[in-house]
């Protein structure tokens, strides 16, 4: 009870300065909904297992701590690809810096209008995959989100994206806060992919509900931005229907505070999920992936793999679980964490589970931390290579199966040369 009693004060301290924003029938219902799941939770505290790890104090104090801005001439990421981009800075929609939505080839419309419409396909969506999520584990800070998200895109794809689109997020003020809610319904035999960028804000909330039918295919890039001093807590939930694939990636470099959560459901048979990252830390750094998939039909399969490279400090958490439901038959679960510490001072914590009730499937996990190997190390300086090249060189190595996963190649050679530029930062 005092547990419980602390949740709903913190709770009550932290929505005091915040009110619902003005919307429409069908969303005014679903935020309402969310409120009073809310309620129901209070917010995380360090004493709730997913949070053991991870204090969740910052992402939910009323205050906002105040996050320098990071001044950098380099180009952004994803600025070679031909995308559609839509900018946000500080959570607020910038239409004159945002190419035209059409070009897309795809659906593509804004929370804040889309709310005042009596009918909306988002209403399918909006909240529904966040509240399935919410079992057997309470995310609390999505239904915040869900409930106060001021502004969002919601992106309905009918048939193949003539290009990806970009969601890019500008950080313009230290004590700035974003909370952002988008929604992407893939109807059957449809595809898009969908890159995010940027840091945001000082404190940013995000959540990403993802509907994939039949057929259908998404694929999801995003690069956490460079400001270090930023705090940012993100949800994926996804559903995912019959031949469906979906297959997302996350890079994560520098962040006082970042903490990932996705929450995938394959429901429909011979459906495909696949969840990736790749983190690099360097001193006052913690980052935590956090990942649950639950397979509910027959002949799915998913991959989780987690790479992080961590010095100086930093720290870096994973916990995923692979839930294999009751007739689940023919299931392929693969999760894979490591860490590569390249100091005794960096901690790498994991909670890899598997939890299975069909007895015709073929689940595996695996998590390991540890050092530069010092023989290949001792092989490539033999040859000629410099120390730090050679050190720069097995890094980029060991997060070349997470990065593999990325589809695109294009998409995939920027994340590798942003790494690069990151390893030659910290490294030479």
């Amino acid at each position: 009870m005092a547990a419980t009693a602390q949740k709903l004060q913190a709770l009550e301290a932290r929505i005091a300065g915040l009110s619902l924003p003005e919307s429409g029938g069908w969303l005014a219902l679903a935020r309402g909904q969310a409120l009073s799941r809310l309620k129901a939770m209070g917010l995380p505290a360090r004493r709730d297992e997913y949070w053991k790890w991870t204090n969740p104090a910052t992402l939910i104090s009323p205050e906002v701590t105040p996050a320098a801005i990071f001044e950098t001439d380099e180009a952004p990421i994803f600025d070679t690809i031909d995308r559609v981009k839509l900018v946000f800075v500080d959570g607020v929609f910038d239409a004159e810096a945002s190419d035209d939505p059409a070009l897309a080839g795809v659906e593509i419309s804004r929370l804040a209008e889309a709310g005042a419409q009596d009918v909306h396909w988002a209403r399918e969506v909006y909240g529904v995959l966040e509240a399935n999520g919410q079992s057997p584990v309470e995310r609390p800070l999505a239904a915040l989100n869900s409930a106060y998200a001021t502004d969002g895109v919601l992106i309905r794809a009918t048939g193949k994206a003539a290009k990806p689109i970009n969601l890019v997020y500008l950080h313009n003020s230290e004590t700035s806060e974003a909370i952002l809610h988008h929604c992407v319904k893939v109807d059957a035999g449809a595809e898009v992919t969908l890159l995010e960028n940027g840091p945001a804000a000082a404190r940013f909330n995000k959540v990403l509900e993802v509907d994939v039918a039949d057929g259908g295919a998404f694929h999801h890039v995003r690069a956490q931005g460079r400001d270090h001093e930023r705090r940012a807590v993100t949800h994926i939930f996804a559903r995912l229907g019959a031949e469906s694939r979906f297959k997302s990636f996350t890079l994560t470099a520098n962040g006082v505070m970042t903490r990932n959560e996705a929450v995938i459901a394959l429901t429909g048979d011979d459906a495909i999920a696949h969840v990736a990252g790749a983190a690099v830390g360097d001193g006052d750094f913690h980052q935590d992936d956090t990942v649950f998939i639950t397979h509910d039909a027959e002949r799915c399969e998913s991959r989780q793999v987690f790479k992080k490279v961590l010095r100086n400090g930093a720290q870096g958490i994973f916990q995923g679980k692979i839930l294999v439901k009751p007739g689940a038959q023919k299931t392929d679960g693969y999760q894979i964490s490591q860490s590569l510490l390249l100091d005794e001072d960096s901690q790498f914590l994991a909670k890899p589970e598997l939890e299975i009730y069909a007895d015709d499937v073929q689940c595996s996990h695996g998590s390991t931390s540890g050092a530069i190997d010092e023989t290949a190390l001792f092989y490539l300086r033999s040859r000629g290579v410099p120390e730090r090249e050679a050190q720069s060189l097995l890094v980029l190595a060991f997060l070349a199966e997470a990065i593999e996963e990325i589809e695109d190649e294009e998409i995939g050679a920027d994340i590798r040369g942003r790494l690069e530029g990151w390893l030659a930062r910290r490294m030479g």
